[in-house]
């Protein structure tokens, strides 16, 4: 049995005249109004965009103006320049990365901190527990390998990784004031 409905037809008329109008989809929309990640263009390679490395991280200087935002943030930025391979007792097993991180501060002075990748995440798993909103404003960890984990292409990826991670806590206010960000940076 057919509706008595009938359906709307393909054409939109405009209201002023009653001609037919064009519609526009969404693929055809304004370059200007699509993210450049949301392109679908068949010359770019999935591995040029997987390559593609966030912006930079910039803090602006809000010292002059007295605001509590303004005094929870001490850092100035975080490199991680290199990295030492701790080897277990057993060949291949027990082994792990130790990151050497250095944080310049605001005052100009420098803290230097070792971590392992398990206590990115721990810090991370923590600061998600304190803040559960949070997740925007930290970029997620890079991701684990098995078979790949002490080559160094690898470890060059999760270097930036890690640096970029470190600098999104550590220059956001609410991030880097909480004491569990204090304590992994001076446990």
């Amino acid at each position: 049995m057919e509706s008595s409905h009938s359906r709307p037809s393909a054409q939109n008329h405009d209201s002023s005249n009653g001609q037919p109008r064009e519609e526009i989809s969404g693929a055809e929309s304004p370059p200007s109004l699509v993210p450049p990640y949301w392109s679908h263009r068949r010359y770019e390679s999935y591995s040029s965009v997987k390559n593609t490395k966030p912006p930079p991280i910039t803090l602006e200087d809000h010292t002059e103006e007295p605001s509590e935002q303004s005094g929870a943030v001490w850092a100035e930025g975080v490199t991680i320049d290199d990295y030492v391979l701790v080897s277990g007792t057993v060949p291949n097993v027990g082994n792990f990365v130790v990151w050497n991180c250095k944080i310049e501060t605001l005052d100009g002075g420098s803290i230097v901190i070792r971590k392992r990748y398990s206590e990115f995440d721990d810090l991370r798993r923590k600061l998600l527990m304190t803040f559960p909103n949070s997740g925007g404003a930290m970029p997620p960890l890079p991701p684990k390998s098995l078979f790949y984990k002490f080559r160094p292409s690898f470890l060059e990826k999760r270097r930036t990784g890690l640096a970029y991670f470190l600098n999104c806590v550590l220059l956001n206010p609410d991030l880097s004031s909480a004491p569990v960000t204090k304590e992994f940076i001076f446990s």
